[in-house]
């Protein structure tokens, strides 16, 4: 275990006009240091709790009272390795060696451009009230909160964040929205002229957020994973093109099994399903696919609740493949080397795609993990533990205290890791160095462990050989 403050890698990465983004290294190094908290007055109307462990019956949320939205800074109790308690500042934030920021608005002349992202969220599922929040990494602020259903019972769950900085949501019980992380990127669409959308955690009814760029309904009774792909970076408008979404849905119930399991391509600027692949050879077990992420090709790397199927689809040709997992899976990731990680309670399993072979660490996990660009997995704990793995080795080397259960586990581009809880109204923000916590409070039973700010996309590996 260390005490020193690490080096972490930036997540960005400039691409030559026309690359489909896939890549073998790290990127590029960077010193952490903490930005300021600022607390958020946001006010939750409403609170509830929702799991997954119990099977098709616990999906439906129990609605409960409110809480108010704040920010507040605390050392982690009971840390295994002593931390001096004095605190570390900045002056306008950590600065990394960014080539192409999460927005596409830096480095267009090149790589090698130095910079800091132009803005950096993390967007949370709140799966008891149907909404998804949108918190500066920085402030710990909520900025907004969006119904991503027009029933507002879609008990959204996973996000994923494109390379623009927008980010797409789905919702268990069917279908898929899209939300511009910036105003100036929304349409003024619903006839009152200017832009309408939310500023805080005060959501707007369905259809008067302008931010909300389309809501594609699918007909499935279980739709979990969503990923977007890279895209191809167009040097001339600045901006990033051809960024498709992932996503898988199932319509098996146990009861009129149709042994149906898709996993959809999606225009990203329409939300239009552009090919549908039937797999087979997955036992859908009603949840199907339950987790994805996509390597540095844009190819998609699905998993399944437990001992399942890992499914990999290729992105040019949709042609499939599947491994049967080592160990029981929860959430997975891709790794800046492009190997396929899975982890659950049981640990940690890593895949190797050029090999076609797994190793194994047990630890006492959770559900979900990221790794951080610099051979370290942060993967979620027992009992209110962030674990970290070396990913060479495949040993435990560190853990992070945090006040309670994290269930979600992402990095920011600042080099934060982020814990999410399970229904109780908390997200963590760690500082992987110190171990020192900000505490976000004001979530509504969130449930978020995908790749809930762009981190992982924008640091996703391709398999070489």
């Amino acid at each position: 275990m260390r005490n020193e403050l690490k080096t972490l890698i930036a997540a960005s990465v400039v691409f030559a006009c026309g690359d489909n983004g896939g890549r073998d290294d790290g990127g590029a190094s960077a010193t952490l240091t903490p930005p300021t908290t600022t607390p958020s007055t946001a006010t939750v109307t409403e609170a509830g709790t929702v799991s997954e462990t119990a099977g098709p019956t616990s999906e439906a949320p129990t609605m409960g009272t409110g809480s108010e939205s704040n920010a507040t800074t605390q050392t982690p109790t009971d840390p295994t390795e002593g931390v001096t308690g004095t605190s570390v500042t900045a002056s306008g934030g950590p600065k990394f060696d960014l080539g192409i920021t999460p927005d596409g608005g830096m480095a267009c002349s090149g790589g090698g451009m130095g910079g800091e992202p132009d803005f950096s969220y993390i967007w949370i599922a709140n799966s008891g009230q149907g909404t998804m929040s949108k918190i500066n990494t920085e402030t710990l602020i909520e900025e907004g909160r969006y119904i991503v259903r027009p029933d507002s019972a879609g008990s959204p769950s996973r996000t994923s964040v494109n390379l623009s900085g927008d980010v797409v949501i789905a919702n268990r019980n069917g279908g898929l929205t899209k939300v511009y992380a910036q105003s100036e990127r929304c349409g003024d669409t619903n006839g009152t002229p200017g832009i309408q959308t939310a500023v805080d955690a005060n959501y707007l009814p369905w259809g008067a957020d302008e931010c909300v760029a389309w809501y594609t309904p699918m007909s499935y009774i279980s739709q979990r994973p969503v990923a977007w792909t890279q895209g191809n970076f167009n040097k001339a408008t600045c901006q990033w093109e051809n960024q498709k979404v992932w996503t898988s849905g199932n319509n098996d119930d146990f009861v009129n099994a149709d042994n149906q399991l898709d996993v959809l391509l999606v225009n990203g600027d329409t939300g239009a399903v552009e090919a549908t692949v039937n797999v087979v050879g997955v036992n859908p077990d009603y949840y199907g696919i339950y987790g994805a992420a996509v390597d540095g090709n844009g190819n998609f790397w699905g998993s399944q609740l437990g001992v399942g199927q890992l499914v990999f689809i290729d992105r040019q040709t949709l042609q499939y493949k599947l491994w049967p997992m080592a160990m029981s899976g929860y959430g997975m990731t891709v790794d800046s080397k492009g190997y396929v990680w899975t982890c659950s309670g049981s640990g940690a399993a890593r895949f190797d795609p050029m090999t076609e072979t797994w190793q194994t660490v047990v630890v006492s996990g959770g559900g979900g993990c990221m790794e951080d660009g610099n051979g370290t997995l942060y993967m979620s704990g027992n009992p209110n533990l962030i674990i970290a793995v070396d990913t060479e080795t495949m040993t435990q080397k560190d853990v992070l205290n945090v006040p309670s259960y994290v269930h979600g586990i992402s990095i920011d581009f600042y080099g934060y890791v982020w814990g999410v809880t399970l229904s109780e109204p908390y997200a963590y923000r760690v500082h992987p160095a110190t171990k020192m916590v900000d505490t976000f409070t004001g979530l509504t039973a969130p449930y978020t462990y995908s790749d809930m700010t762009g981190f992982a996309l924008s640091n996703a590996g391709s398999p070489s050989g």
